[in-house]
């Protein structure tokens, strides 16, 4: 994997990834972030968790944004989500999530794996939060990239 986090997914998988988010999100007050970086140094939940932080997602109203982060280099992923949304998922919910993505990543398909979680995690979303009209969208759609 000699490409960077910004140059590893094309054009069209990068919109693929949005359009992804964009749908995940159509029917549901919840907010879905990806961030992509090259390297992870520690472990995997403890720097989700601070990007989780740093990218402000804990500030939604209800508390049920989910983050979508991977490590190219280091080859390691993590999807976590917020206090509202861990309230109503079943407890193996994040471990099942988890294999599913990293089937399609063992294959290198990293943006059908990226794909096929935001379609799981929106289903929960609707279900659980369902949209408002007066829901505003909460946090960017836009993927985000570290080093």
């Amino acid at each position: 994997m000699g490409k960077t986090a910004n140059s590893f997914f094309t054009k069209e998988q990068k919109e693929d990834i949005k359009q992804a988010i964009l749908n995940a999100e159509l029917d549901t007050s919840g907010e879905i972030r990806v961030h992509i970086e090259n390297t992870c140094e520690g472990d995997v939940l403890d720097r989700a968790a601070y990007i989780f932080q740093k990218l402000k997602i804990h500030k939604t109203e209800l508390r049920n944004g989910v983050l979508f982060y991977l490590a190219l280099k280091n080859r390691k992923f993590s999807v976590i989500g917020d206090e509202g949304i861990n309230k109503v998922v079943p407890d193996d919910f994040w471990e099942e999530l988890r294999n599913k993505m990293l089937n399609y990543f063992r294959d290198g398909q990293f943006t059908e794996g990226l794909v096929e979680g935001m379609i799981t995690i929106g289903k929960y979303l609707k279900k659980q939060f369902p949209y408002q009209t007066n829901d505003v969208n909460e946090l960017s759609d836009e993927i985000s990239f570290g080093k």
